[in-house]
């Protein structure tokens, strides 16, 4: 998997592109660790292929961070695999999702 980090002051985009499964989210886990003051996080899946489990674990865990920072997390562009991926597991409830 490949991780690509922009950020500029209290925000930050990541961009991933291959897989992020057992094997890549701590890689994943480890860039967001790196992080400190951010209010908005995106994460832009256009080139994202699978998620599994270890991966909704890292999400959900940004997702508790940015919530308890009273900020904001966005999930830009999953595939089809991926969308019915949260969908059944119900993380569609609890991320903001937006598809261009």
């Amino acid at each position: 998997m490949n991780i690509k980090l922009e950020q500029n002051n209290s925000s930050a985009k990541i961009s991933l592109e291959g897989r992020l499964d057992t094997n890549t989210a701590p890689e994943l886990e480890n860039k967001l660790g790196e992080l400190d003051g951010i209010k908005e996080l995106c994460f832009d899946f256009t080139d994202l292929v699978y998620i599994s489990s270890a991966g909704l674990r890292v999400l959900l865990a940004a997702q508790k961070k940015m919530n308890a920072a009273d900020g904001s997390m966005t999930i830009l562009n999953p595939n089809e695999l991926i969308n019915e991926v949260f969908e059944a597991t119900g993380f569609d409830e609890i991320l903001d999702i937006k598809n261009s």
